[in-house]
């Protein structure tokens, strides 16, 4: 069965967006090779993402680039958000609930991953124990402001694991 794994490139003071959700910031760093990333493509078999990143910036927006993975990945997409769109999305499921999108995106991953984009998705699999591992690459820039790898005022300290003979960044949680 599938696993979930959140997945992000970071700041070195732990923004995944800058301020008002800006993703420009990534550019610099997109044409660096990542042989983490380019092997993590080849596992991943749907993506589940929130509305603020599916609709949300695009630091590639209007080139050969855009989309996950830098315009690379191509298969299921899980939208979860509490405003359906008007009009279907092609290639693109959408739920309202939490654990009906986890087990949409599970079945159309098979056997390979469900990468998470998206902190607020993240952090109700968290909370609902629902994710399995997250694999953070962190980039030499200081944002300042944005939104956190992971944020939850006042919430419970979370284990996470190195995993073995893996790259490092990539982290099993532990409940």
């Amino acid at each position: 069965m599938a696993k979930l794994l959140y997945s992000a490139t970071m700041s070195l003071d732990g923004f995944i967006a800058g301020a008002g959700g800006d993703m420009s910031w990534l550019s610099q760093y997109a044409s660096e090779e990542n042989d983490t990333a380019d092997r993590l493509l080849t596992q991943v078999g749907a993506i589940l993402c929130g509305a603020v990143t599916f609709f949300g910036d695009d630091p590639n927006r209007g080139t050969d680039a855009e989309g996950a993975f830098g315009g690379q990945y191509d298969g299921p997409v899980v939208l979860l958000t509490h405003r359906p769109p008007d009009n279907p999305i092609p290639g693109v499921e959408v739920s309202t609930d939490l654990h009906d999108a986890v087990h949409r995106a599970k079945n159309a991953a098979g056997e390979n991953y469900v990468n998470i984009l998206g902190a607020d998705v993240a952090r109700q699999c968290i909370e609902e124990q629902l994710l399995d591992e997250i694999l953070v690459f962190t980039v030499p820039i200081l944002l300042g402001d944005g939104t956190r790898l992971f944020d939850k005022p006042g919430g419970a300290e979370i284990q996470l694991e190195p995993l073995p003979d893996e790259t490092e960044g990539w982290y099993r949680v532990v409940y």
